[in-house]
């Protein structure tokens, strides 16, 4: 059993959690790639695929996008999970009551529930460091009262990500263990 992680990541944070699905799935016994998207020349030559991004203005990264579109014949295939990453603080609720991560699902999910079918899809949290923010973006969060709305700091929650990861390697080696 051979499985890409495929993620676009613009800070790191999405790449930490990529990196940890797979440690994740190796410590199972699965032999796995983590690449980023942009450098992935195509998605031939893996029994499965869990691809995630960085979300901006609910949006995956272009990379990510592009990796996806690309390749969808593959992934409709063979057994696919998404995930995306980017709500910044500890809140439950959003703002209007709902879920936060639910709102804050990319709007790409529903678009790759009819093109790859995937098994599952989620959001993780992100992490926000100000001083690592390139200039184009810093501009932005220096406007008036944008930084104060960003939460500054890693939410990622490693026990939930490591547990979805765990179910995705249960389901890929089946009731037995078995790669």
């Amino acid at each position: 059993m051979k499985v890409l992680v495929a993620y676009a990541s613009k800070y790191g944070a999405t790449e930490g959690i990529a990196l940890r699905i797979g440690e994740t799935l190796s410590a199972r016994g699965i032999e796995v790639d983590v690449r980023r998207c942009k450098d992935l020349d195509g998605a031939s030559g893996y029994d499965a695929y869990i691809v995630g991004s960085a979300v901006y203005e609910f949006s995956w990264r272009k990379a990510a996008r592009k990796f996806v579109e690309d390749n969808a014949e593959v992934l409709a295939s063979k057994p696919t999970w998404l995930f995306a990453s980017g709500p910044l603080g500890a809140e439950e609720k959003a703002k209007e009551g709902n879920d936060a991560l639910t709102d804050s699902a990319p709007k790409q999910f529903a678009k790759y529930e009819e093109l790859v079918h995937p098994r599952g899809t989620t959001v993780f949290r992100g992490a926000y460091d100000h001083d690592k923010v390139n200039r184009g973006d810093r501009f932005v969060a220096w406007l008036p009262g944008v930084r104060d709305l960003m939460d500054e700091g890693d939410f990622r929650e490693w026990d939930v990500i490591d547990a979805w990861a765990s179910g995705i390697a249960e389901e890929l080696q089946g009731a037995d263990g078995r790669t």
